[in-house]
C-alpha cells in the first residue's frame, strides 16, 4: 500500500486555488493514485453547515476569535471523519485550506496574536499538519479583481478592506519563509498551466521522499 500524503492549497481571495486542486486531482489519478478533493471550512456535512456561518453575511459579522473557534470545530470534524482515514489508506489528500489560513486571516489580519492559535491547534490537532503546502502567491489587487461576479453569496471575506487582504499575503509569505521544509511557494501571476506544471513537480518530488 502506498503512503498517504497530505497536501494543502493556501493564498488570498482568487489566488486560483480550486481550479490547481482539481488539475492536480485529475494529474495524480492518472499516476494511478487515490485522490481525496477536500476544502476548508468544510469537508464533512457537519463542517459544511459550520461553512455557512462563516462565509455568508457581514463582513464583521463575527470577532475573528470567534471565527477561529467555528473554524477549528470545523477543522476537527474534517480531519477525524475525512483526512486521517483517507491517508491511513495510503490516499492523497488536497485540500483547498488548512490551519495557514487561520494563521492568515483570524491571526495576522484578524488581530490574534499566532501564538495563541498555534496553542488552539495544538489542543484540537497535536502536531498534525500537511506534509505539503503549496502557496499560490498573487497581489491582493489581481485576486480580489479576479472574484468579482463570483456567483452565490459566499463573499464575506472577499468583502473585507484591501488592507485586510494585504496582511493576509504578508503572513502568508512569511509562514512559507518560516517552514521552507514544508512550503513551495509558486507565482499566481503567471498562468494557469505554468502554475500546475510546478505545482504537480513539487507533490511528485514529495512523493519520491516519502
Amino acid at each position: 500500500m502506498p503512503k498517504g500524503l497530505f497536501v494543502t492549497l493556501e493564498g488570498g481571495e482568487g489566488a486560483g486555488k480550486s481550479t490547481l486542486a482539481r488539475i492536480l486531482q485529475t494529474a495524480l489519478i492518472e499516476h494511478g493514485r487515490e485522490v481525496v478533493l477536500t476544502r476548508e471550512p468544510g469537508g464533512t456535512p457537519g463542517a459544511e453547515d459550520i461553512r455557512e456561518l462563516l462565509v455568508r453575511g457581514e463582513p464583521e459579522r463575527w470577532s475573528a476569535m470567534t471565527e477561529a473557534l467555528l473554524f477549528y470545530a470545523a477543522r476537527v470534524d474534517h480531519v477525524e471523519k475525512v483526512i486521517q482515514p483517507a491517508l491511513g489508506r495510503g490516499a492523497i489528500v488536497i485540500s483547498d485550506r488548512f490551519a495557514d489560513s487561520t494563521m492568515a486571516y483570524q491571526g495576522a489580519a484578524g488581530g490574534i496574536d499566532l501564538a495563541r492559535l498555534k496553542a488552539l491547534h495544538h489542543l484540537t490537532l497535536d502536531d498534525f499538519q500537511p506534509a505539503l503546502t503549496l502557496l499560490i502567491d498573487i497581489r491582493p489587487e489581481t485576486g480580489l479583481a479576479r472574484t468579482r461576479g463570483r456567483l452565490g453569496q459566499e463573499v464575506r471575506f472577499e468583502s473585507k478592506a484591501l488592507d485586510f487582504h494585504q496582511r493576509l499575503r504578508i503572513c502568508f509569505q512569511k509562514l512559507a519563509a518560516d517552514e521552507p521544509g514544508r512550503f513551495v511557494t509558486l507565482n499566481g501571476e503567471e498562468d494557469t498551466n505554468t502554475v500546475a506544471t510546478r505545482a504537480l513537480a513539487a507533490v511528485m518530488e514529495r512523493l519520491s521522499d516519502e
